[in-house]
């Protein structure tokens, strides 16, 4: 499994939190910035992430921080196979898997304690996709442009 990380200010003390937790649990996120507090335009890194997911490994995996978690998962829902969920609830980040198949996550850090990001964050990664029945309405969400 590949992890991809990225924020903006507001998400980076969140996101090197995030990055400890998954280290302890011997996985490595690679943080694709920004790296100080100073002000950043948030789609700047979502876009980042997205590509390296949409790029990367087959199961790579993306987690996105921003204040509210809006503007970078509006962001990441840009590119046409990223369905990045906004999620501030452990049962939300398991559903955003087992019924999105939701290859992004997006966590609101002015809005979650670091101890509740966490526990999002694995109920995300624990979580696999149930296909059956979710399968069909997951593969109608991107657009096939070809076929316009």
């Amino acid at each position: 499994m590949k992890i991809f990380i990225g924020s903006d200010h507001a998400g980076v003390e969140l996101k090197a939190a995030i990055i400890k937790h998954l280290a302890k649990a011997d996985m490595l996120a690679e943080d694709l910035g920004p790296f100080s507090t100073n002000s950043v335009d948030y789609p700047d890194y979502a876009h980042t992430v997205c590509l390296e997911v949409l790029e990367g490994p087959k199961n790579s995996f993306g987690i996105l921080i921003c204040g509210s978690g809006n503007g970078i998962n509006m962001t990441a829902n840009k590119h046409q196979e990223i369905r990045s969920a906004l999620c501030w609830e452990p049962e939300i980040a398991s559903l955003s898997r087992q019924h999105n198949n939701a290859n992004v996550i997006a966590i609101p850090a002015r809005f979650v304690s670091e101890k509740k990001a966490l526990k999002i964050i694995d109920a995300f990664l624990d979580a696999e996709f149930e296909g059956g029945r979710h399968e069909n309405r997951v593969n109608k969400i991107a657009i096939d442009f070809d076929e316009e």
